[in-house]
């Protein structure tokens, strides 16, 4: 029951709102004019108090305030979520506390009213480093803006990291060599690196289904994108420790770690998700989506919807897919009491043969040639 100890405790935050909505993006964010901050301040209070008396007496390891763009909250308001969250849980001592931040939404005095909130990491979302590529992705701000938030967030800051969206409409595989490099020249300790998805129910994907979003890369072309980002950023000192991420050693996101190596976090705000260990038992916890239906649910007492208890087959499958995103891959004995029966000593063998797995030092990880099919792997691993 306290296998969530091994991948920490930590609090998320979501922020529903956005000044426009990228045509990408499928997260729980809406566009409003006016927003009432007071009123929201008093719902992840009262939320968080309220969460608090089902997991008390935990070591808080890390806050995460995403969105949405959390960078549009009022620095008050996210210093009364910390100084909430510290009246209810201990803080480690190196306790991360990261917010999301866009370029257009970035002024220096706000930030340093995070930094002096308690706010100790920032996380970026640059996605293009040409103009022409930040339109087509519906940015609302320019590379120049983007590199002037950067130099206000690393004034700020010890520790900024910068998200950028690669297998982009008309991009090459040399393009995006030289993007990534400029990047490269940029980056402080983290960089996040994420191959353009198209996903249902955005605007990029209705223009996909009617044939109007052109000049994608090939799979083939976005693969060896893939690869090309790994060996450009290992060779920087900043290599990939999960899929998508890159840190100099030491530098890695400690709240998304606790994701990937299956702790327990909870899910403050409309839409957010968690996962709680309660009574021997691990729960699956989502909040509701509508940012008003959210606050309603939080006035009248719950502001999540009903826990789904995760049965052992949900955890076993959760637990292989966080933990092989990992470059230090998946704890086997910590999998086998999870799994029964045990993954099969065959399907590691044949994958073994193939180089997509290794097991080192009692640890299933998937080779660099696995991690650019890991999807594969995991549903041989996962199918009788």
């Amino acid at each position: 029951m306290d296998d969530w100890r091994n991948g920490g405790f930590g609090l998320y935050v979501h922020w529903p709102f956005c000044q426009a909505k990228c045509p990408y993006c499928d997260f729980n964010s809406h566009v409003v004019s006016q927003i009432d901050q007071s009123v929201w301040v008093t719902a992840y209070q009262t939320e968080l108090r309220r969460m608090g008396e089902l997991v008390p007496d935990r070591l808080l390891n890390s806050i995460f305030f995403g969105g949405g763009t959390p960078s549009l909250m009022h620095p008050d308001t996210v210093a009364a979520v910390i100084d909430t969250a510290r009246e209810i849980w201990p803080f480690a001592n190196d306790i991360e506390i990261s917010l999301e931040a866009n370029p257009g939404s970035v002024e220096a005095g706000r930030f340093a009213g995070y930094r002096d909130a308690g706010v100790n990491r920032i996380s970026m979302g640059i996605q293009a480093l040409n103009d022409e590529d930040l339109r087509r992705l519906g940015r609302i701000h320019s590379v120049e803006e983007a590199r002037k938030a950067f130099d206000v967030a690393r004034n700020c800051f010890d520790r900024v990291s910068f998200d950028l969206i690669y297998a982009r409409q008309g991009q090459t595989l040399d393009a995006w060599k030289a993007e990534l490099s400029e990047a490269l020249s940029m980056a402080i300790d983290h960089l996040s690196l994420y191959q353009l998805t198209i996903e249902d129910g955005t605007a990029f994907g209705d223009r996909y289904a009617r044939g109007k979003l052109r000049h994608l890369p090939t799979d083939d072309n976005a693969a060896d994108m893939y690869l090309a980002t790994q060996e450009i950023c290992e060779s920087y000192g900043l290599p990939s420790y999960e899929i998508s991420n890159h840190a100099r050693p030491g530098a890695e996101s400690r709240h998304n770690l606790i994701y990937w190596r299956y702790g327990d976090y909870l899910g403050i705000g409309p839409g957010a998700h968690g996962r709680l260990s309660l009574n021997g038992q691990r729960m699956a916890t989502e909040a509701p989506k509508a940012p008003g239906a959210w606050l309603e649910a939080v006035r009248q007492g719950n502001g999540t919807l009903p826990f789904e208890r995760l049965s052992q087959e949900d955890q076993v499958v959760e637990h292989m897919m966080m933990g092989l995103r990992l470059h230090e891959g998946l704890d086997l004995e910590r999998h086998g009491k999870l799994a029964s029966p045990p993954i099969s000593d065959a399907k590691i063998h044949a994958l073994r043969d193939l180089g997509m797995i290794e097991i080192i030092n009692n640890r299933l990880c998937a080779t660099s040639q696995g991690r650019a099919v890991l999807n594969a792997v995991l549903r041989e691993l996962l199918t009788d």
